[in-house]
């Protein structure tokens, strides 16, 4: 007989299936697979809910007890309350996942990866001849993800900041943190036929989770596949930018996005200092400027262009 919180985890894997419409059953194997309750810490638990509050803006409340079978229902659940830092809501990730595609023996890199739940689930999915490395800026949060990471041996946890540090080549890279447009360097790391999914968001915090895919040297699809809001990526916004972002989801919401471009220009930078990843350093003053590249996300319909990410004239249309 299975132990009721195996059923729970079970339970909350096929109610997921149903929420996001998820078609890999890999995917909802992955979720009823891996325990949530150690990427949470102990309980009693805050969960936040837009449908609670105590007190005017008030949104968490607190489990009645301990037991772990409350950390299985499509929930977010506080990792740092103040700074507004929870573990991301299941449902949302399900269906990434479900797109993403992510299959065994790839490597994966995930961004601003937190306590590490869902670089858990990537490591379910890229299977133990994968690789999976997760980068985490809060030495706090990057220290609680190594230690409940360590029964998945395909998976590494580096103290550093995902918007500046060398990445190794890659098929997947995730960002769990919103940034107003890709960075070139997460560009640069993608293999052919390599995929980066992150959320594009204005100031606000909300916007869209982009896929990018990585068909050529310089040539990506890239797409809108669903509305989000996240915190901030420190390092990876421009207020201009986000303010034109805001403006450009209001007005279309980046449904006619098909793809991204790239323009190089010469200016470089100094900023910052080397970060090693995956086994390379790589000086700061080689890294561009991120107003020194135009990344451009082309929509195209009937012959025309509308852009979207990093661009010195518009974004999401003329």
């Amino acid at each position: 007989m299975a132990h009721p919180l195996e059923k729970a985890r079970h339970w909350y894997a096929e109610e997921l299936r149903f929420t996001a419409s998820v078609h890999s059953r890999t995917v909802i194997q992955a979720f009823s697979t891996v325990p949530r309750e150690p990427f949470v810490g102990r309980g009693p638990w805050r969960i936040k809910s837009p449908f609670w509050r105590i007190a005017p803006g008030e949104q968490y409340w607190t489990t009645e007890d301990a037991d772990p079978r409350h950390v299985y229902h499509d929930v977010l659940i506080a990792l740092d309350e103040a700074r507004g830092i929870n573990n991301g809501q299941q449902s949302l990730w399900a269906g990434l996942f479900d797109e993403l595609g992510i299959t065994a023996g790839e490597r994966a890199l995930h961004l601003g990866c937190g306590t590490g739940y869902y670089t858990a689930i990537a490591a379910e999915l890229v299977g133990p001849n994968g690789r999976v490395t997760g980068i985490e800026i809060d030495p706090e949060l990057a220290e609680r993800a190594r230690a409940v990471l360590m029964r998945w041996p395909q998976v590494s946890v580096v103290n550093a900041d995902g918007s500046s540090a060398s990445l190794d080549p890659t098929d997947v890279i995730i960002a769990s943190a919103g940034a107003t447009h890709p960075l070139p360097g997460w560009l640069d790391a993608l293999n052919q036929g390599g995929r980066l999914l992150m959320p594009m968001t204005a100031g606000n915090q909300w916007g869209g989770m982009l896929l990018v895919t990585r068909q050529a040297a310089n040539a990506y699809a890239a797409g809108f596949l669903r509305p989000a809001g996240f915190i901030e990526f420190s390092g990876a916004r421009d207020p201009k930018i986000g303010r034109r972002l805001a403006a450009a989801f209001r007005r279309d919401r980046g449904v006619p996005v098909q793809s991204l471009r790239r323009a190089r220009m010469n200016r470089m930078r100094r900023a910052g200092s080397p970060v090693t990843v995956g086994g390379y350093r790589r000086p700061a003053w080689a890294r561009l400027n991120r107003q020194a590249e135009c990344i451009r996300a082309l929509a195209r319909t009937r012959g025309s262009e509308r852009t979207i990410g990093l661009s010195d004239r518009r974004l999401f249309g003329s």
